[in-house]
């Protein structure tokens, strides 16, 4: 995998709590941020919860490369998720392209 054509790769993640899961996914959100952004080619890596709906949260990350996709702590890690979100991972996940205008 490699890196965009700027130099970077940017993942907007949504996820919403399974009903009475909220607080657990929201802990396991917080524990994940540190490791995260320190975890190789990571460039930024925020949480956040979604303002007046309790349960659902948007991540931000930037990273040098695709390869955090596949790394093996994320692989740990998805098992884990899909007890805490509504729905598919798959389906919260937007790469995003960054583009400018021609100089």
């Amino acid at each position: 995998m490699t890196a965009a054509p700027n130099g970077y790769v940017t993942v907007v993640w949504d996820a919403k709590a399974k009903a009475g899961r909220e607080d657990d996914l929201r802990a396991f959100i917080t524990a994940a941020v540190t490791p995260s952004r320190n975890d190789p080619g990571n460039i930024d890596y925020e949480s956040h919860g979604v303002e007046g709906q309790p349960g659902e949260f948007v991540i931000y990350e930037r990273w040098e490369t695709r390869a955090h996709l596949a790394a093996p702590r994320m692989r740990e890690l998805v098992p884990q998720m899909r007890e805490l979100i509504d729905g598919s991972i798959e389906d919260g996940i937007r790469l995003l392209r960054p583009f400018r205008p021609a100089q």
